[in-house]
């Protein structure tokens, strides 16, 4: 049973393809907080399909229509990253609030033009980090916060399974997809390195950010064999915490996500699920005081309409943002960028000094 708030943020979705399909629909209409006002989409045949499976309560084939209509509040931007940054600028100047899905954009210069437009604009960015509303990573960030006291060290890893495909097609739904759906000119997979970097990497460092606060330096290594992806990345965080970041696509083994966190008054080891199947990470909190470990349940998987809800708290109630910020999102760009950048030239880099591309 879905209990619903008197007041709730009225949501316009730009984009029904596959991560509208699998999150972003269902997120709005489970939200306690946010309703499903509106969705937009350049295929007519998929925007129709759509409309008739979730009802908002209007459709539009132009996003620059759907903008205008004073009702929309708050736009989710659902579409391939090459649009995130435009799309998102432009709702922005049209006074709405925007959730942008990860990575917010490719390079620092699309991540620093976003952020001086949301600066302009007053309006509310949050990024679709969702392993932030993760409750099992969220009892980890508060064990950090309120009992770990100073950090040592993070050992955190992210990869990718051959059988992720195997595994989700046996719990989704097959995507509704159109012909007529509206492509980037380029192939996003032309540079798979850029591709996974950008699809897997961003919520790699995203967590590492999360749990241990500002990265500052990076020194990365890749190594491509028999079309696997692996890099690792020496990391250097403003607290001092030493770090190593593990990004592979893909193993030959199930899903392997999770880290291990060393503190001066406990430790945390946490194992992260395929997001796909709406399970909070098991984590496990010792802590040296009572000498006891916790393991959080976290029942409320759906890191979805968990962000949702607290994106609309951030609009409706001027509660602060609990999900990743613009700054946080190109603090994002600017770590991929720079793991890029080291793997190139074999050297540390820091990420005050990055310019360029993912």
């Amino acid at each position: 049973m879905i209990t619903k708030d008197a007041r709730r943020l009225r949501v316009g979705i730009l984009g029904c393809g596959p991560i509208a399909q699998f999150a972003h629909l269902d997120a709005c209409v489970k939200a306690r907080n946010a309703d499903l006002y509106a969705i937009c989409d350049a295929a007519p045949d998929l925007l129709a399909r759509m409309a008739a499976t979730y009802e908002p309560t209007r459709t539009f084939a132009d996003y620059d229509a759907m903008l205008a209509d004073p009702d929309v509040e708050a736009v989710i931007i659902a579409v391939s990253d090459a649009y995130h940054v435009p799309m998102a600028m432009r709702a922005l100047e049209a006074g709405k609030h925007v959730l942008c899905e990860k990575p917010i954009g490719t390079s620092v210069a699309e991540g620093e033009a976003l952020r001086d437009a949301v600066n302009r604009s007053g309006r509310s960015l949050q990024v679709g980090h969702m392993k932030r509303f993760d409750p099992g990573l969220e009892a980890a960030r508060d064990f950090v916060r309120d009992e770990m006291g100073e950090l040592l060290a993070l050992k955190a890893w992210y990869c990718d399974s051959t059988h992720r495909y195997t595994n989700t097609d046996a719990v989704q739904p097959l995507p509704v997809t159109s012909k007529l759906a509206r492509k980037p000119s380029g192939n996003p997979k032309a540079d798979l390195a850029q591709y996974f970097m950008l699809a897997h990497g961003s919520h790699l460092v995203d967590t590492a950010r999360f749990l241990c606060g500002e990265i500052t330096e990076v020194r990365a290594r890749l190594s491509t064999r028999f079309g696997a992806y692996c890099w690792f990345v020496e990391t250097s965080f403003a607290n001092g915490t030493l770090g190593h970041l593990d990004l592979t696509v893909a193993v030959r083994m199930d899903w392997h996500e999770g880290f291990q966190l060393y503190g001066e008054h406990g430790s945390i080891l946490a194992k992260t699920y395929n997001p796909w199947f709406y399970r909070s990470s098991d984590v496990e909190i010792f802590s040296e005081k009572d000498a006891a470990y916790r393991r959080p349940l976290g029942a409320d998987g759906h890191f979805f309409r968990r962000q949702l809800e607290g994106f609309a708290e951030a609009v409706l109630d001027g509660a602060p943002m609990r999900g990743a910020d613009v700054e946080d999102g190109l603090a994002s760009i600017r770590a991929m960028a720079a793991i890029a950048q080291s793997v190139r030239s074999g050297d540390s880099v820091r990420l005050a000094d990055v310019t360029g591309v993912v």
